[in-house]
């Protein structure tokens, strides 16, 4: 019995995305453990996915990561243009410990946080609450990193106002020599940002979905709501919204380097993360999965070795 037959007639139907080849996307999964970091002929040549034991090494070593490229381009006395998430978030931690130690200030970094919740409007939540982007990006990176922070003027938050701001901003900093880098994680549904798959549909091509710079008051996938319900609100789910303002392909497609992650374990062999991971770097480009676009760019992807599976049915 395949998944589609039993879809047909379910409350599922219409649920996922109408560009999504299920088939496909089920092969994707249906590999050994062992053969996750194959290269694939549609990876950028400098793509390379980081195996990690576990969550504490993890956050440190991609935490190592978003340092040592904010030293590199300092040693090159240029400017870096930093997209960054809010999940995961555990490397902060560790990127605060490395620039703190080797005493690199980051007046050269501009940074721009990829999404913030919203209404449908665009109109966000206030910089204090705790449950704002702006709010855990001030208290996990800006705030510790003290006399070496970005300066405030230099970081950027997803409201409505400034959102439409950041391609402009970016351009900008890439004519005087700056680096563009986006840290992120991948979404249950294969978002980048909040940059959902069923977007696509309003889209005539690739071409123009790639020339998206963003949205406002974007409408997220249930499955998006409940991922977060369940990894940012103890199960929740009243608690989350259902609109998210973020960045679009046009803005992290242009990226110079890409520093992702994957860390979606739950314990006692649950996970979110696995399916999403295998889709990413086997499937190949397609706008209705977004980050599959991610191995095109040169740069690594950190990722739980027990993401790689086997994806198999296990009671637990």
């Amino acid at each position: 019995m395949d998944f589609m037959s039993t879809v047909k007639g379910s409350m599922l139907e219409g649920f996922y995305p109408d560009g999504w080849n299920m088939a496909k996307i089920d092969a994707c999964c249906d590999h050994p453990p062992e053969s996750i970091g194959e290269r694939q002929s549609f990876w950028h040549r400098d793509f390379k996915p980081v195996p990690c034991e576990n969550v504490h090494d993890f956050d440190m070593m991609m935490g190592h990561e978003i340092a040592q490229n904010i030293r590199r381009t300092k040693e090159a006395g240029k400017k870096l243009a930093m997209i960054l998430p809010v999940g995961p978030m555990g490397m902060y931690k560790w990127a605060v410990y490395f620039l703190q130690e080797w005493n690199v200030d980051c007046a050269h970094v501009y940074g721009f946080n990829m999404d913030e919740w919203s209404d449908a409007e665009g109109n966000t939540l206030e910089p204090t609450n705790p449950g704002a982007f702006q709010y855990a990006m001030e208290q996990a990176f800006y705030g510790p990193l003290g006399a070496l922070t970005v300066p405030p003027e230099q970081r950027n938050f997803a409201t409505k106002a400034n959102l439409p701001t950041y391609a402009d901003k970016i351009a900008a900093l890439k004519a005087e020599g700056a680096e563009l880098i986006t840290v992120f994680g991948i979404g249950r549904m294969l978002h980048i940002a909040f940059w959902e798959p069923h977007f696509a549909a309003e889209y005539d091509s690739s071409e123009a979905w790639s020339r998206d710079f963003y949205r406002i008051g974007a409408k997220l996938h249930p499955l998006t709501i409940e991922q977060n319900a369940i990894t940012s609100f103890k199960s929740r789910t009243t608690l989350v919204p259902c609109r998210a303002n973020t960045i679009g392909p046009g803005l992290f497609l242009q990226s110079d380097r890409i520093i992702g992650g994957c860390d979606g374990a739950l314990g006692r062999g649950m996970m979110w993360q696995g399916m999403s991971l295998w889709i990413t770097l086997r499937h190949g480009p397609d706008r209705w999965l977004p980050s599959t676009y991610m191995p095109t760019l040169a740069g690594k992807l950190f990722y739980l070795k027990e993401l790689a599976g086997p994806l198999q049915a296990e009671c637990n």
